[in-house]
């Protein structure tokens, strides 16, 4: 015991000595390299005495940073977040000042601005070197890890669990937005997820999940997270009772939304026991929250979703990082739009403006933050974790849900994957890692691209009203955009949504592929006989346009060529609205029940050939409305939990599915009922709703790969057509 104890010493001083060498060689460096820094006395010093000067300052720089800089983060923890991510660097060079000041004799001299890229360089050169002695060494990784882990349970209060006794599994839930199940299939069999392959080889299961009608963030997360996305009509509507519009990434709108969601259930969410929520629109009634929406509004210390920057930048060099692959995202994203417009790229959306700094947010410091506060909970041993990635979809809203772009976007999710699965296996539980989407994404040319004109401007002419001749572009809502806005302390209100003009004119509104309008000077639910005899040609207008799919209005779906069916009789919508896939009816059936439905529901039009719909809003890659993959994300689970007992519908079955496994602490649960649909192993190379010996066609067109030899993942999905349950082996 006692010489693994001097061990343990004598390798933690070794490599305190050596990153104290390898700070000084950087300072000696930049000394030589920078002309506002010097490290020698003005009648000049022997090489020996810069050695020591540099190695004195080295030191006390370094130990300045470990003593004074947590505190000084601490205190400055209300500032706004990427306002402190770029205080870091300011006083950063004012430790190094301070450092540089405690050297004897007067020997260095440095520049204010010449102190901040030198104390910047010197931090990134220490955590790299820190970190690679670190993960060179594995028991010394595990190490690190546990004496977080204990220094975070101390503080907190809460019980070693190896001391407790075995402690139930945790369960850590990892939301890739807006990665549809065919995405995650192409991923995984191309070699762009070898992490999530990898799980899916030894120890996981994946399947494929409807949305609502709304397949976006707001209404799906609510319902995974709360038990209830009832009322949900889509991301952004506008309510008759109030005269205001609501949108789900509105720090007011998602606190009401979860206010209402918690009174019709009467359940705090999914994560009210020892629960963290990260990065997400809702808390799920966890205690521990960082980056949550719903309540990023609050001011002072009732605002708690800003501690995960503390837990973050408590650290200089993580800001070094993050701000060196913020730059270098922003210059991918204009180097990427500029490669997309000089070939001439189609279907193509305008990338300029804010935009490169609105992704490298999302792709950056949202994940950098987000996957560091889930590794802290794993280390604090907490029992449910849901975090949410939105890298992918804040890619693909703008260069289309498969190409280059979102590949490399899921190389480097996947990447943060594996270093989350890596800390899972030295937390002090065992942590059963789930991975799931809120929706997928469907391509296709903008409504305005495609057709000249938005959505608002052909309700307008349908109305009889005057048209801009020259056509307004509709913003996008991706969720990015809010996270920056609250980042920042910003209200998120979006121009004339936020406030509508006239009470005699309609209220369009766009969310995704779906469209919204409403009528307030009309009290109530405007029937189908009122909207048509105040605006004769609207409806007819809209439902014989080439880029709408279909309408609901009052009860009843209208089609092209005067086609109506009303809900209340079976079979009507189902055959009307066949095109848009199994479930499609009943989810606009229930739609149709909410009370802030608005008059006229429109719904782009969809081709089942290519996939694809058009979208409202600036998106080439949009969800929202039915019409494709942004209706069919993924559940991917371990195969120690039990299996989903039918084809999902809707987010409120999911937050079922996932109550239950939070309730499988030593094991399955035995369903009471027989299972809906039996699970079948697959024949390698044989996909469900095909022969075996016959090939399997490709998704994307092409002819299907030979599986590899010995079975992989990439033989075991099933077809994308299949309308069996989808089921990843």
């Amino acid at each position: 015991m006692g010489r693994g104890r001097w061990r343990t010493a004598g390798g933690a001083l070794v490599r305190v000595l050596v990153v104290w060498a390898v700070s000084t060689l950087t300072m000696l460096a930049l000394a030589g390299i920078l002309p506002d820094f010097r490290l020698q006395s003005d009648d000049g010093d022997s090489i020996t005495q810069i050695g020591l000067t540099a190695a004195w300052g080295a030191g006390a720089f370094g130990l300045l940073s470990a003593l004074v800089w947590p505190v000084l983060v601490r205190a400055l923890l209300l500032v706004p977040a990427l306002v402190l991510g770029l205080l870091v660097f300011f006083l950063n060079g004012s430790l190094l000042l301070i450092a540089l000041s405690l050297i004897p004799a007067g020997r260095s001299e440095v520049a204010p601005e010449t102190a901040v890229v030198v104390a910047a360089a010197m931090s990134a050169v220490a955590s790299a070197t820190s970190t690679a002695l670190a993960v060179r060494d594995d028991e010394a990784y595990r190490r690190r890890l546990y004496r977080l882990a204990d220094r975070r349970r101390r503080r907190q209060g809460r019980t070693d669990p190896a001391r407790a006794g075995e402690a139930p599994p945790g369960l850590l839930l990892l939301q890739l937005d807006g990665v549809g199940y065919e995405v995650l299939r192409h991923a995984c069999g191309s070699g762009l997820m070898p992490t999530v392959a990898g799980l899916l080889d030894r120890s996981h299961r994946a399947a494929s999940w409807s949305t609502d009608w709304s397949s976006q963030t707001g209404a799906s997360q609510l319902g995974i997270l709360h038990g209830s996305n009832f009322d949900v009509p889509a991301f952004r509507w506008y309510e008759k009772d109030t005269g205001e519009v609501m949108v789900c990434n509105r720090p007011t709108s998602a606190a009401e939304l979860q206010r209402r969601a918690i009174e019709r259930t009467g359940d705090g969410g999914l994560l009210t026991l020892d629960g963290a929520s990260r990065g997400n629109l809702f808390s799920g009634g966890a205690d521990q929250l960082a980056l949550v929406l719903s309540v990023s509004a609050r001011r002072g210390r009732a605002n708690r979703s800003r501690a995960g920057y503390f837990a973050y930048f408590s650290d200089p060099a993580n800001a070094v990082r993050t701000a060196l692959s913020f730059v270098a995202e922003v210059a991918r994203e204009i180097t990427q739009s500029l490669r997309a417009r000089l070939r001439g790229d189609r279907p193509r959306v305008p990338r300029g403006g804010l935009y490169p700094l609105i992704r490298a947010f999302a792709t950056v410091v949202e994940r950098d933050v987000v996957v560091a506060a889930v590794i802290g909970d794993m280390l604090a041993g907490r029992s449910a974790v849901y975090a949410d990635l939105v890298a992918y979809d804040e890619v693909a809203h703008h260069s289309g849900p498969r190409g280059r772009d979102t590949d490399r976007v899921l190389e480097r999710l996947d990447r943060s994957l594996a270093l989350i699965a890596r800390v899972a296996e030295h937390a002090p539980r065992r942590y059963r890692i789930v991975l799931l989407s809120d929706h997928g994404q469907s391509p296709g040319e903008t409504f305005l691209a495609r057709y000249g004109l938005t959505l608002k401007d052909l309700v307008r002419a349908g109305c009889g009203l005057p048209v801009s001749r020259r056509a307004g572009r509709t913003r996008s809502g991706a969720e990015a955009r809010a996270a920056v806005l609250a980042a920042l302390h910003r209200p998120v209100e979006e121009d004339e949504e936020a406030h509508p003009g006239p009470a005699s004119e309609p209220v369009v509104l766009a969310s995704g592929n779906l469209g919204l309008i409403s009528f307030p000077d009309l009290p109530g639910r405007a029937s189908r006989a009122r909207i048509e005899r105040r605006h004769p040609a609207l409806l007819a207008t809209l439902a014989n346009h080439p880029g709408v799919g279909f309408l609901l209005v009052d009860g009843v779906v209208l089609g092209r060529g005067g086609k109506a069916a009303r809900l209340d009789v079976p079979g009507e919508a189902e055959e009307l609205l066949a095109p848009f896939g199994p479930g499609a009816a009943e989810a606009v059936r229930r739609t149709d029940s909410f009370p802030h439905v608005a008059d006229v529901m429109v719904n782009s039009a969809y081709d089942p050939r290519t996939g694809a719909v058009h979208a409202f809003e600036e998106q080439i890659g949009s969800h929202g409305g039915l019409g494709g993959e942004q209706g069919r994300p993924f559940l991917m689970w371990p195969t120690e939990l039990s299996d989903p007992e039918e084809q999902l519908a809707g987010a409120e079955a999911v937050h079922a599915v996932l109550r239950r496994w939070l309730r499988e602490a030593d094991g399955p649960e035995v369903p009471v009922a027989p299972r809906m649909a039996p699970l079948v192993a697959l024949p390698v190379g044989e996909w469900e709703g095909e022969s075996a010996g016959e090939p399997a066609a490709d998704p994307t067109g092409g002819q299907a790969e030979e599986p590899p030899p010995g079975g992989g993942n990439s033989g075991s999905f099933p077809s994308g057509g299949a309308p069996a349950r989808d089921e990843i082996r």
